[in-house]
């Protein structure tokens, strides 16, 4: 992510700082930062760092519901630096031009009645494409491309300002929320359950002290029927807890 840093503060102590901050996108609305003690490079730099900053975040996306059912956007960075104005608008074009992409292809790949991973890559899409593709329409079913062509036409009026870039919006249509709403998926398995098998994966898969790959983790409980999503939300619930961390982004260890 790269933006704005508007906001930091740090919640903890002198001696164990918890650093938190807001990011604000041009054209998506307000990210979130938790940075503490078990991402050391990124808390160090946030010391050096004033607000406002342009900045790049590189680390872990997830989400957390407040008490009116919204779901905000919360990164946990593994590293943060801060960069230029024009590395910024660099990034903004970079990923409104992959934006525009994905959308053509999701446009296409919904086109195709009944479409599987075997039938997207014999109509010319990559094996990476076809997998995440299905797994999209499976799981969110067909986006409001609108949404995703308002943040395309947001980002290139911000890098070109004065340029008359129009998607055929209209211009009072709502801007971007801060926050997106998300429907919470249906689990296959009990969350407890899930839980504890993850940390006996967890402590299984440790054995250099370096905590459990993720890439093995994820595998591993794909075998034991835990899907890679909520591999995810019961990691995430896990480390709310208080139970495990990520060391860095490939590893996940308990405490």
């Amino acid at each position: 992510v790269a933006g704005v840093l508007t906001e930091k503060e740090n919640v903890g102590s002198e001696d164990e700082p918890l650093w938190r901050g807001r990011i604000q996108d041009v054209a998506s609305g307000n990210f979130y930062i938790n940075v503490g003690k078990y991402q050391p490079e990124a808390s160090a730099a946030m010391v050096d760092i004033d607000a406002p900053s342009f900045v790049a975040i590189v680390g872990k996306v997830r989400t957390y519901t407040n008490n009116d059912d919204r779901v905000f956007v919360s990164i946990r960075p593994e590293r943060i630096m801060k960069i230029s104005e024009e590395t910024r608008n660099l990034w903004m074009l970079e990923a409104a031009q992959a934006t525009w992409k994905r959308l053509n292809m999701m446009k296409k790949a919904s086109a195709i009645e009944d479409a599987t991973e075997k039938t997207l890559i014999e109509r010319g899409f990559s094996e990476r494409d076809a997998k995440g593709l299905i797994a999209a329409l499976d799981h969110y079913d067909m986006p409001n491309s609108a949404t995703y062509l308002k943040t395309i036409q947001s980002a290139l009026r911000a890098i070109l300002p004065g340029s008359d870039i129009d998607l055929g919006l209209p211009e009072d249509m709502a801007d971007m929320p801060d926050e997106i709403e998300i429907e919470p998926g249906a689990s296959s398995q009990n969350s407890a359950d899930m839980e504890e098998i993850i940390l006996g994966l967890l402590e299984e898969l440790d054995t250099d002290g370096k905590g459990a790959p993720r890439d093995e983790l994820e595998r591993r409980a794909e075998s034991m029927g835990i899907s890679s999503m909520e591999l995810e939300e019961v990691s995430n619930i896990l480390m709310d807890k208080g139970q495990v961390y990520e060391p860095n982004l490939r590893y996940l260890k308990l405490i």
